[in-house]
């Protein structure tokens, strides 16, 4: 929030410069962006009076407007459609220098002399567009400086405001901060009240009392519909980042600054029957200010009249009722709405105004009627008019009360590692505009209707510690036992995995926890996901059930920026629809994509393909040791390339999935080459296999080579399980060398050379023993996986 320093000089006596009061802000706990000047420095920029336009003898879209500085009158050329006489604008006389370096000189446009020029809020750097020349007030003093006459020599503080300081979103909420913190109070709270002059009243009804139980309001009539804002309040608001548009707005708007209450104004003629504050039925339609046309629900508070629905409460108003340029009476409304009731709704709309902001995170109940009048009697100096009496609609039993907390002494000195005395500590919380009341040991400590953020004793300790200062608390150090944490030589942490993999040569990416449904179920095959009930965006709108949807975004990002080489991966949680709410689940899921390494001066590299990353992946699997065999079973994933497809299995658990990414989501991501992705469950992995000591025989290995032809659909896994269950511990290692398909081999099948280590613990192997293996091995294959002998 910006916050004008000349602005808070209004309600406290602030004796500081900008950079002391920033610190000072930043002490008691309100982050300070930045202090700037409230304008560029605009030497030799005065107020000019336009007494004669007249058009440019030889251009149809200039003029020459004679002007006055106080001294004397001078011509210049003009180009803005909005220059007339009897206007005061700024003047730049020759000499000046504008805010963008640009030096003024005599010139001569389309042959007419021109000693100056008259300047847009733009050009003055007091506004983003150049809609013609900026109008002064009516009494501005011509020749004085504008510097003068808008009181730019004014700095704007940009505060960061935590959710839970919705008091200090406003002028006065920071004043009373800085009031508090300095001592120097009183506060210029005080408002005086507006004498009606007219017996006009809107009639209020609060139907749902629980979400609005306070709503005030008046009738303001016979307002002068050309009247302008005076460029004080134009000001302020710009000094704020806002922009004028019409007085009764900008008046709802600066009081909303001011005090932190949201305000908003019906044109009285368009309204039908009383205002009703109630939830809007389904399927309600409202078109709002913006031109948005909203179906609502059952859970949206509304403002409505016998019409129907004419404003998102607390958010945006409704076009039907809008204020507009002919507006001569108003209904001007002040109300507090719950929290509750609002909280997510404007979010819901994809919306975000400044209303919303401030109701979710809490206004003061007790606000309303003082706001009313604060913008009554601004709107009735600047346009005229007449007030009806202030009617305010209240459930008491519904407004909120802060209810005593207390305060323990002792718990104070303990939490804060300092003593202080309890005159300091009740000086404190008075000056905070806290009621206290001594007890034994303590306090009963009541905060301001204001203070939402007050409701357990450590928020009290943390008021404390903002008075005293943060840098006043000395530093102490910390005591404790300290126990060392068990090390299973069976649990593998993912951050081992991360390790591995990084040194493998991937990059390991952190992308968002939801994704995109549609997107998701293309990739992973199933619709049934947790969808969330206020998603930062569209594409943002369900909980992750896999990693790969995130990692493909990144990957895509990544290789559409001439990355050739992209080996990704993520640790992460994923998230599932289960019976008791939500399941969740570890993941580590990988991706690579181009060359299957590096650039090398011996020459370019192959491109990846899926025993690249099966390499990959069982690189991690080895870290568990497992007593189970993990496995490749060709299967079909969602996602995937059906012919380059396999689950990854320990035992009889699916842990994990691989292969290259399915053509059609290949060319949806726009790819250009093959993607290969993993997926592992780490909390399926369970823990590693202890590693067990097993002595080396004393006895040599004898290898003997077999080439078997068996079906094509006859996997290695196959193969080397039968192999194993043939010839038991005597089998060190089979190795498949080879495989073949062509002349001398059938159709459908295919040849495949392996090579079995033989060895026995307890003696040497003879050449009648291996022989007796090899025979049983092939009878069991013949048997198993009709395969015979190649020869």
């Amino acid at each position: 929030m910006k916050i004008s320093i000349d602005w808070l000089r209004d309600f406290v006596g602030v004796d500081m410069t900008p950079d002391q009061l920033a610190e000072a802000l930043t002490l008691a706990g309100l982050e300070v962006d930045g202090v700037e000047p409230a304008a560029a420095t605009l030497d030799g920029i005065i107020v000019a009076e336009i007494l004669e336009k007249q058009p440019h003898p030889d251009a149809d879209r200039l003029s020459l407007c004679r002007i006055t500085d106080g001294t004397r009158e001078i011509e210049i050329v003009c180009g803005a459609s909005n220059a007339a006489a009897g206007l005061k604008v700024p003047f730049a006389a020759v000499g000046a220098v504008l805010p963008g370096g640009m030096k003024i000189r005599k010139a001569r446009i389309r042959g007419v002399a021109s000693e100056g020029m008259l300047c847009s809020a733009k050009e003055l750097g007091l506004a983003e567009d150049a809609a013609g020349l900026q109008t002064l007030d009516a009494d501005a003093v011509v020749g004085q400086a504008l510097y003068e006459h808008l009181k730019l020599e004014d700095h704007v503080v940009d505060i960061d405001l935590t959710p839970n300081r919705g008091d200090c979103f406003s002028v006065l909420g920071v004043a009373r901060e800085i009031a508090a913190r300095t001592g120097v109070g009183p506060l210029g709270e005080g408002i005086d009240c507006v004498e009606p002059t007219s017996a006009a009243i809107g009639d209020v009804e609060l139907i749902d009392t629980a979400a609005c139980p306070r709503f005030a309001g008046r009738v303001l009539t016979g307002l002068d519909a050309s009247a302008r804002t005076p460029d004080w309040l134009r000001e302020r608001l710009r000094r704020a980042g806002l922009r004028a548009i019409h007085p009764v707005v900008d008046v709802t708007n600066y009081v909303m600054l001011e005090y932190g209450q949201p305000l908003h104004a019906y044109r009285l003629d368009r309204l039908a029957g009383a205002i009703q504050v109630r939830y809007a039925q389904a399927q309600e339609s409202l078109t709002l200010l913006d031109g948005t046309e909203l179906s609502l629900d059952d859970q949206t508070l509304v403002i409505a009249d016998d019409s129907g629905a004419i404003g998102l409460a607390g958010i945006m108003g409704g076009l039907s009722t809008a204020v507009d340029a002919e507006t001569d009476a108003i209904f001007l409304e002040s109300a507090f709405f719950a929290q509750n009731a609002l909280q997510g709704r404007a979010r819901r709309y994809g919306l975000h105004t400044d209303a919303s902001l401030r109701f979710e995170r809490g206004v003061d109940p007790s606000g309303q009627e003082r706001a009313i009048e604060r913008a009554s009697a601004l709107l009735l100096e600047i346009a005229g008019g007449d007030a009806g009496p202030l009617v305010l609609a209240e459930a008491e039993d519904q407004v909120p009360v802060r209810q005593p907390v207390s305060l323990n002494e002792a718990t104070v000195t303990r939490m804060l590692g300092m003593t202080i005395s309890r005159d300091e500590i009740e000086t404190h919380l008075r000056q905070l505009d806290m009621q206290v009341e001594s007890t034994d040991g303590g306090w009963q400590v009541t905060a301001p209707s204001y203070r939402f953020d007050i409701a357990i004793e450590e928020d009290l300790i943390e008021e404390l510690a903002r008075m005293v200062g943060y840098d006043q608390i000395p530093v102490t150090a910390g005591s404790g036992q300290v126990r060392l944490a068990r090390a299973d030589e069976d649990n593998i942490s993912p951050q081992s995995v991360t390790d591995l993999l990084v040194a493998r040569g991937f990059n390991e990416v952190v992308t968002f926890s939801f994704t995109e449904g549609d997107e998701q179920a293309r990739v992973t095959g199933t619709e049934e996901s947790v969808p969330l009930a206020n998603p930062i965006s569209r594409d943002l709108n369900v909980l992750r059930r896999s990693l790969w949807p995130g990692l493909l975004r990144c990957a895509a990002f990544n290789l559409s920026r001439q990355i050739e080489r992209c080996r990704l991966f993520e640790v992460g949680t994923a998230f599932a629809p289960a019976a008791n709410g939500v399941a969740e689940t570890t993941l580590i899921s990988g991706l690579i994509v181009g060359s299957s390494r590096p650039p090398h001066w011996e020459g370019a590299s192959a491109e990846a393909d899926f025993f690249d990353l099966k390499a990959e992946v069982e690189a991690v699997l080895s870290m568990w040791k497992s007593d189970q065999e993990f496995r490749f079973e060709a299967e079909v994933s969602p996602g995937l390339n059906p012919a380059r497809a396999a689950v990854i299995r320990r035992g009889q658990t699916r842990v994990g999935s691989i292969g290259e990414l399915h053509p059609a989501l290949q060319s949806t991501y726009e790819f250009r080459e093959p993607v290969l992705m993993f997926e592992i469950d780490l909390l399926q992995l369970g823990n590693a296999a202890v590693p067990k000591f097993e002595a080396f025989s004393k006895f040599p290995s004898t290898r003997r080579d077999l080439a078997v032809i068996v079906d094509e659909s006859i996997t290695a896994a196959q193969l080397t399980d039968n192999v194993t269950e043939a010839l038991g511990p005597a089998l060190r290692r089979c190795e498949i060398f080879d495989i073949y398909r062509g002349p001398a081999v059938d159709s459908g099948r295919k040849s495949v050379g392996m090579g079995l280590i033989l060895q026995d613990a307890s003696r040497t192997l003879n050449d009648e023993e291996t022989d007796d293996m090899m025979q049983r091995v092939m009878r069991h294959l013949e048997r198993k996986l009709e395969a015979t002998i190649r020869n």
